[in-house]
């Protein structure tokens, strides 16, 4: 394969990844969905009582309570 022809492929790669990168960094909400984006059903955890039983295995499993944040392991050695 030549110089010219793989340098053309990367130039289309990155152009292509640049393309597709950027497609959902110009999407912003306009205020008449924002009631629509702020639905029970939208939120990462929908459901109180099952974000408490997965943060009750994970704590179970892993052997640490509380923090439920970023430090931490479950090895008890900080």
């Amino acid at each position: 394969m030549s110089t010219r022809l793989r340098r053309s492929a990367l130039l289309f790669v990155l152009a292509v990844l640049a393309v597709a990168g950027s497609g959902c960094a110009t999407a912003k909400v306009q205020p008449w969905d924002r009631d629509l984006m702020a639905r029970e059903t939208m939120r990462f955890a929908p459901s109180k009582i099952e974000s408490g039983t997965d943060d009750h295995i994970y704590f179970s499993k892993e052997g640490s309570v509380g923090g439920l944040g970023v430090g931490g392991g479950g090895c008890g050695c900080n």
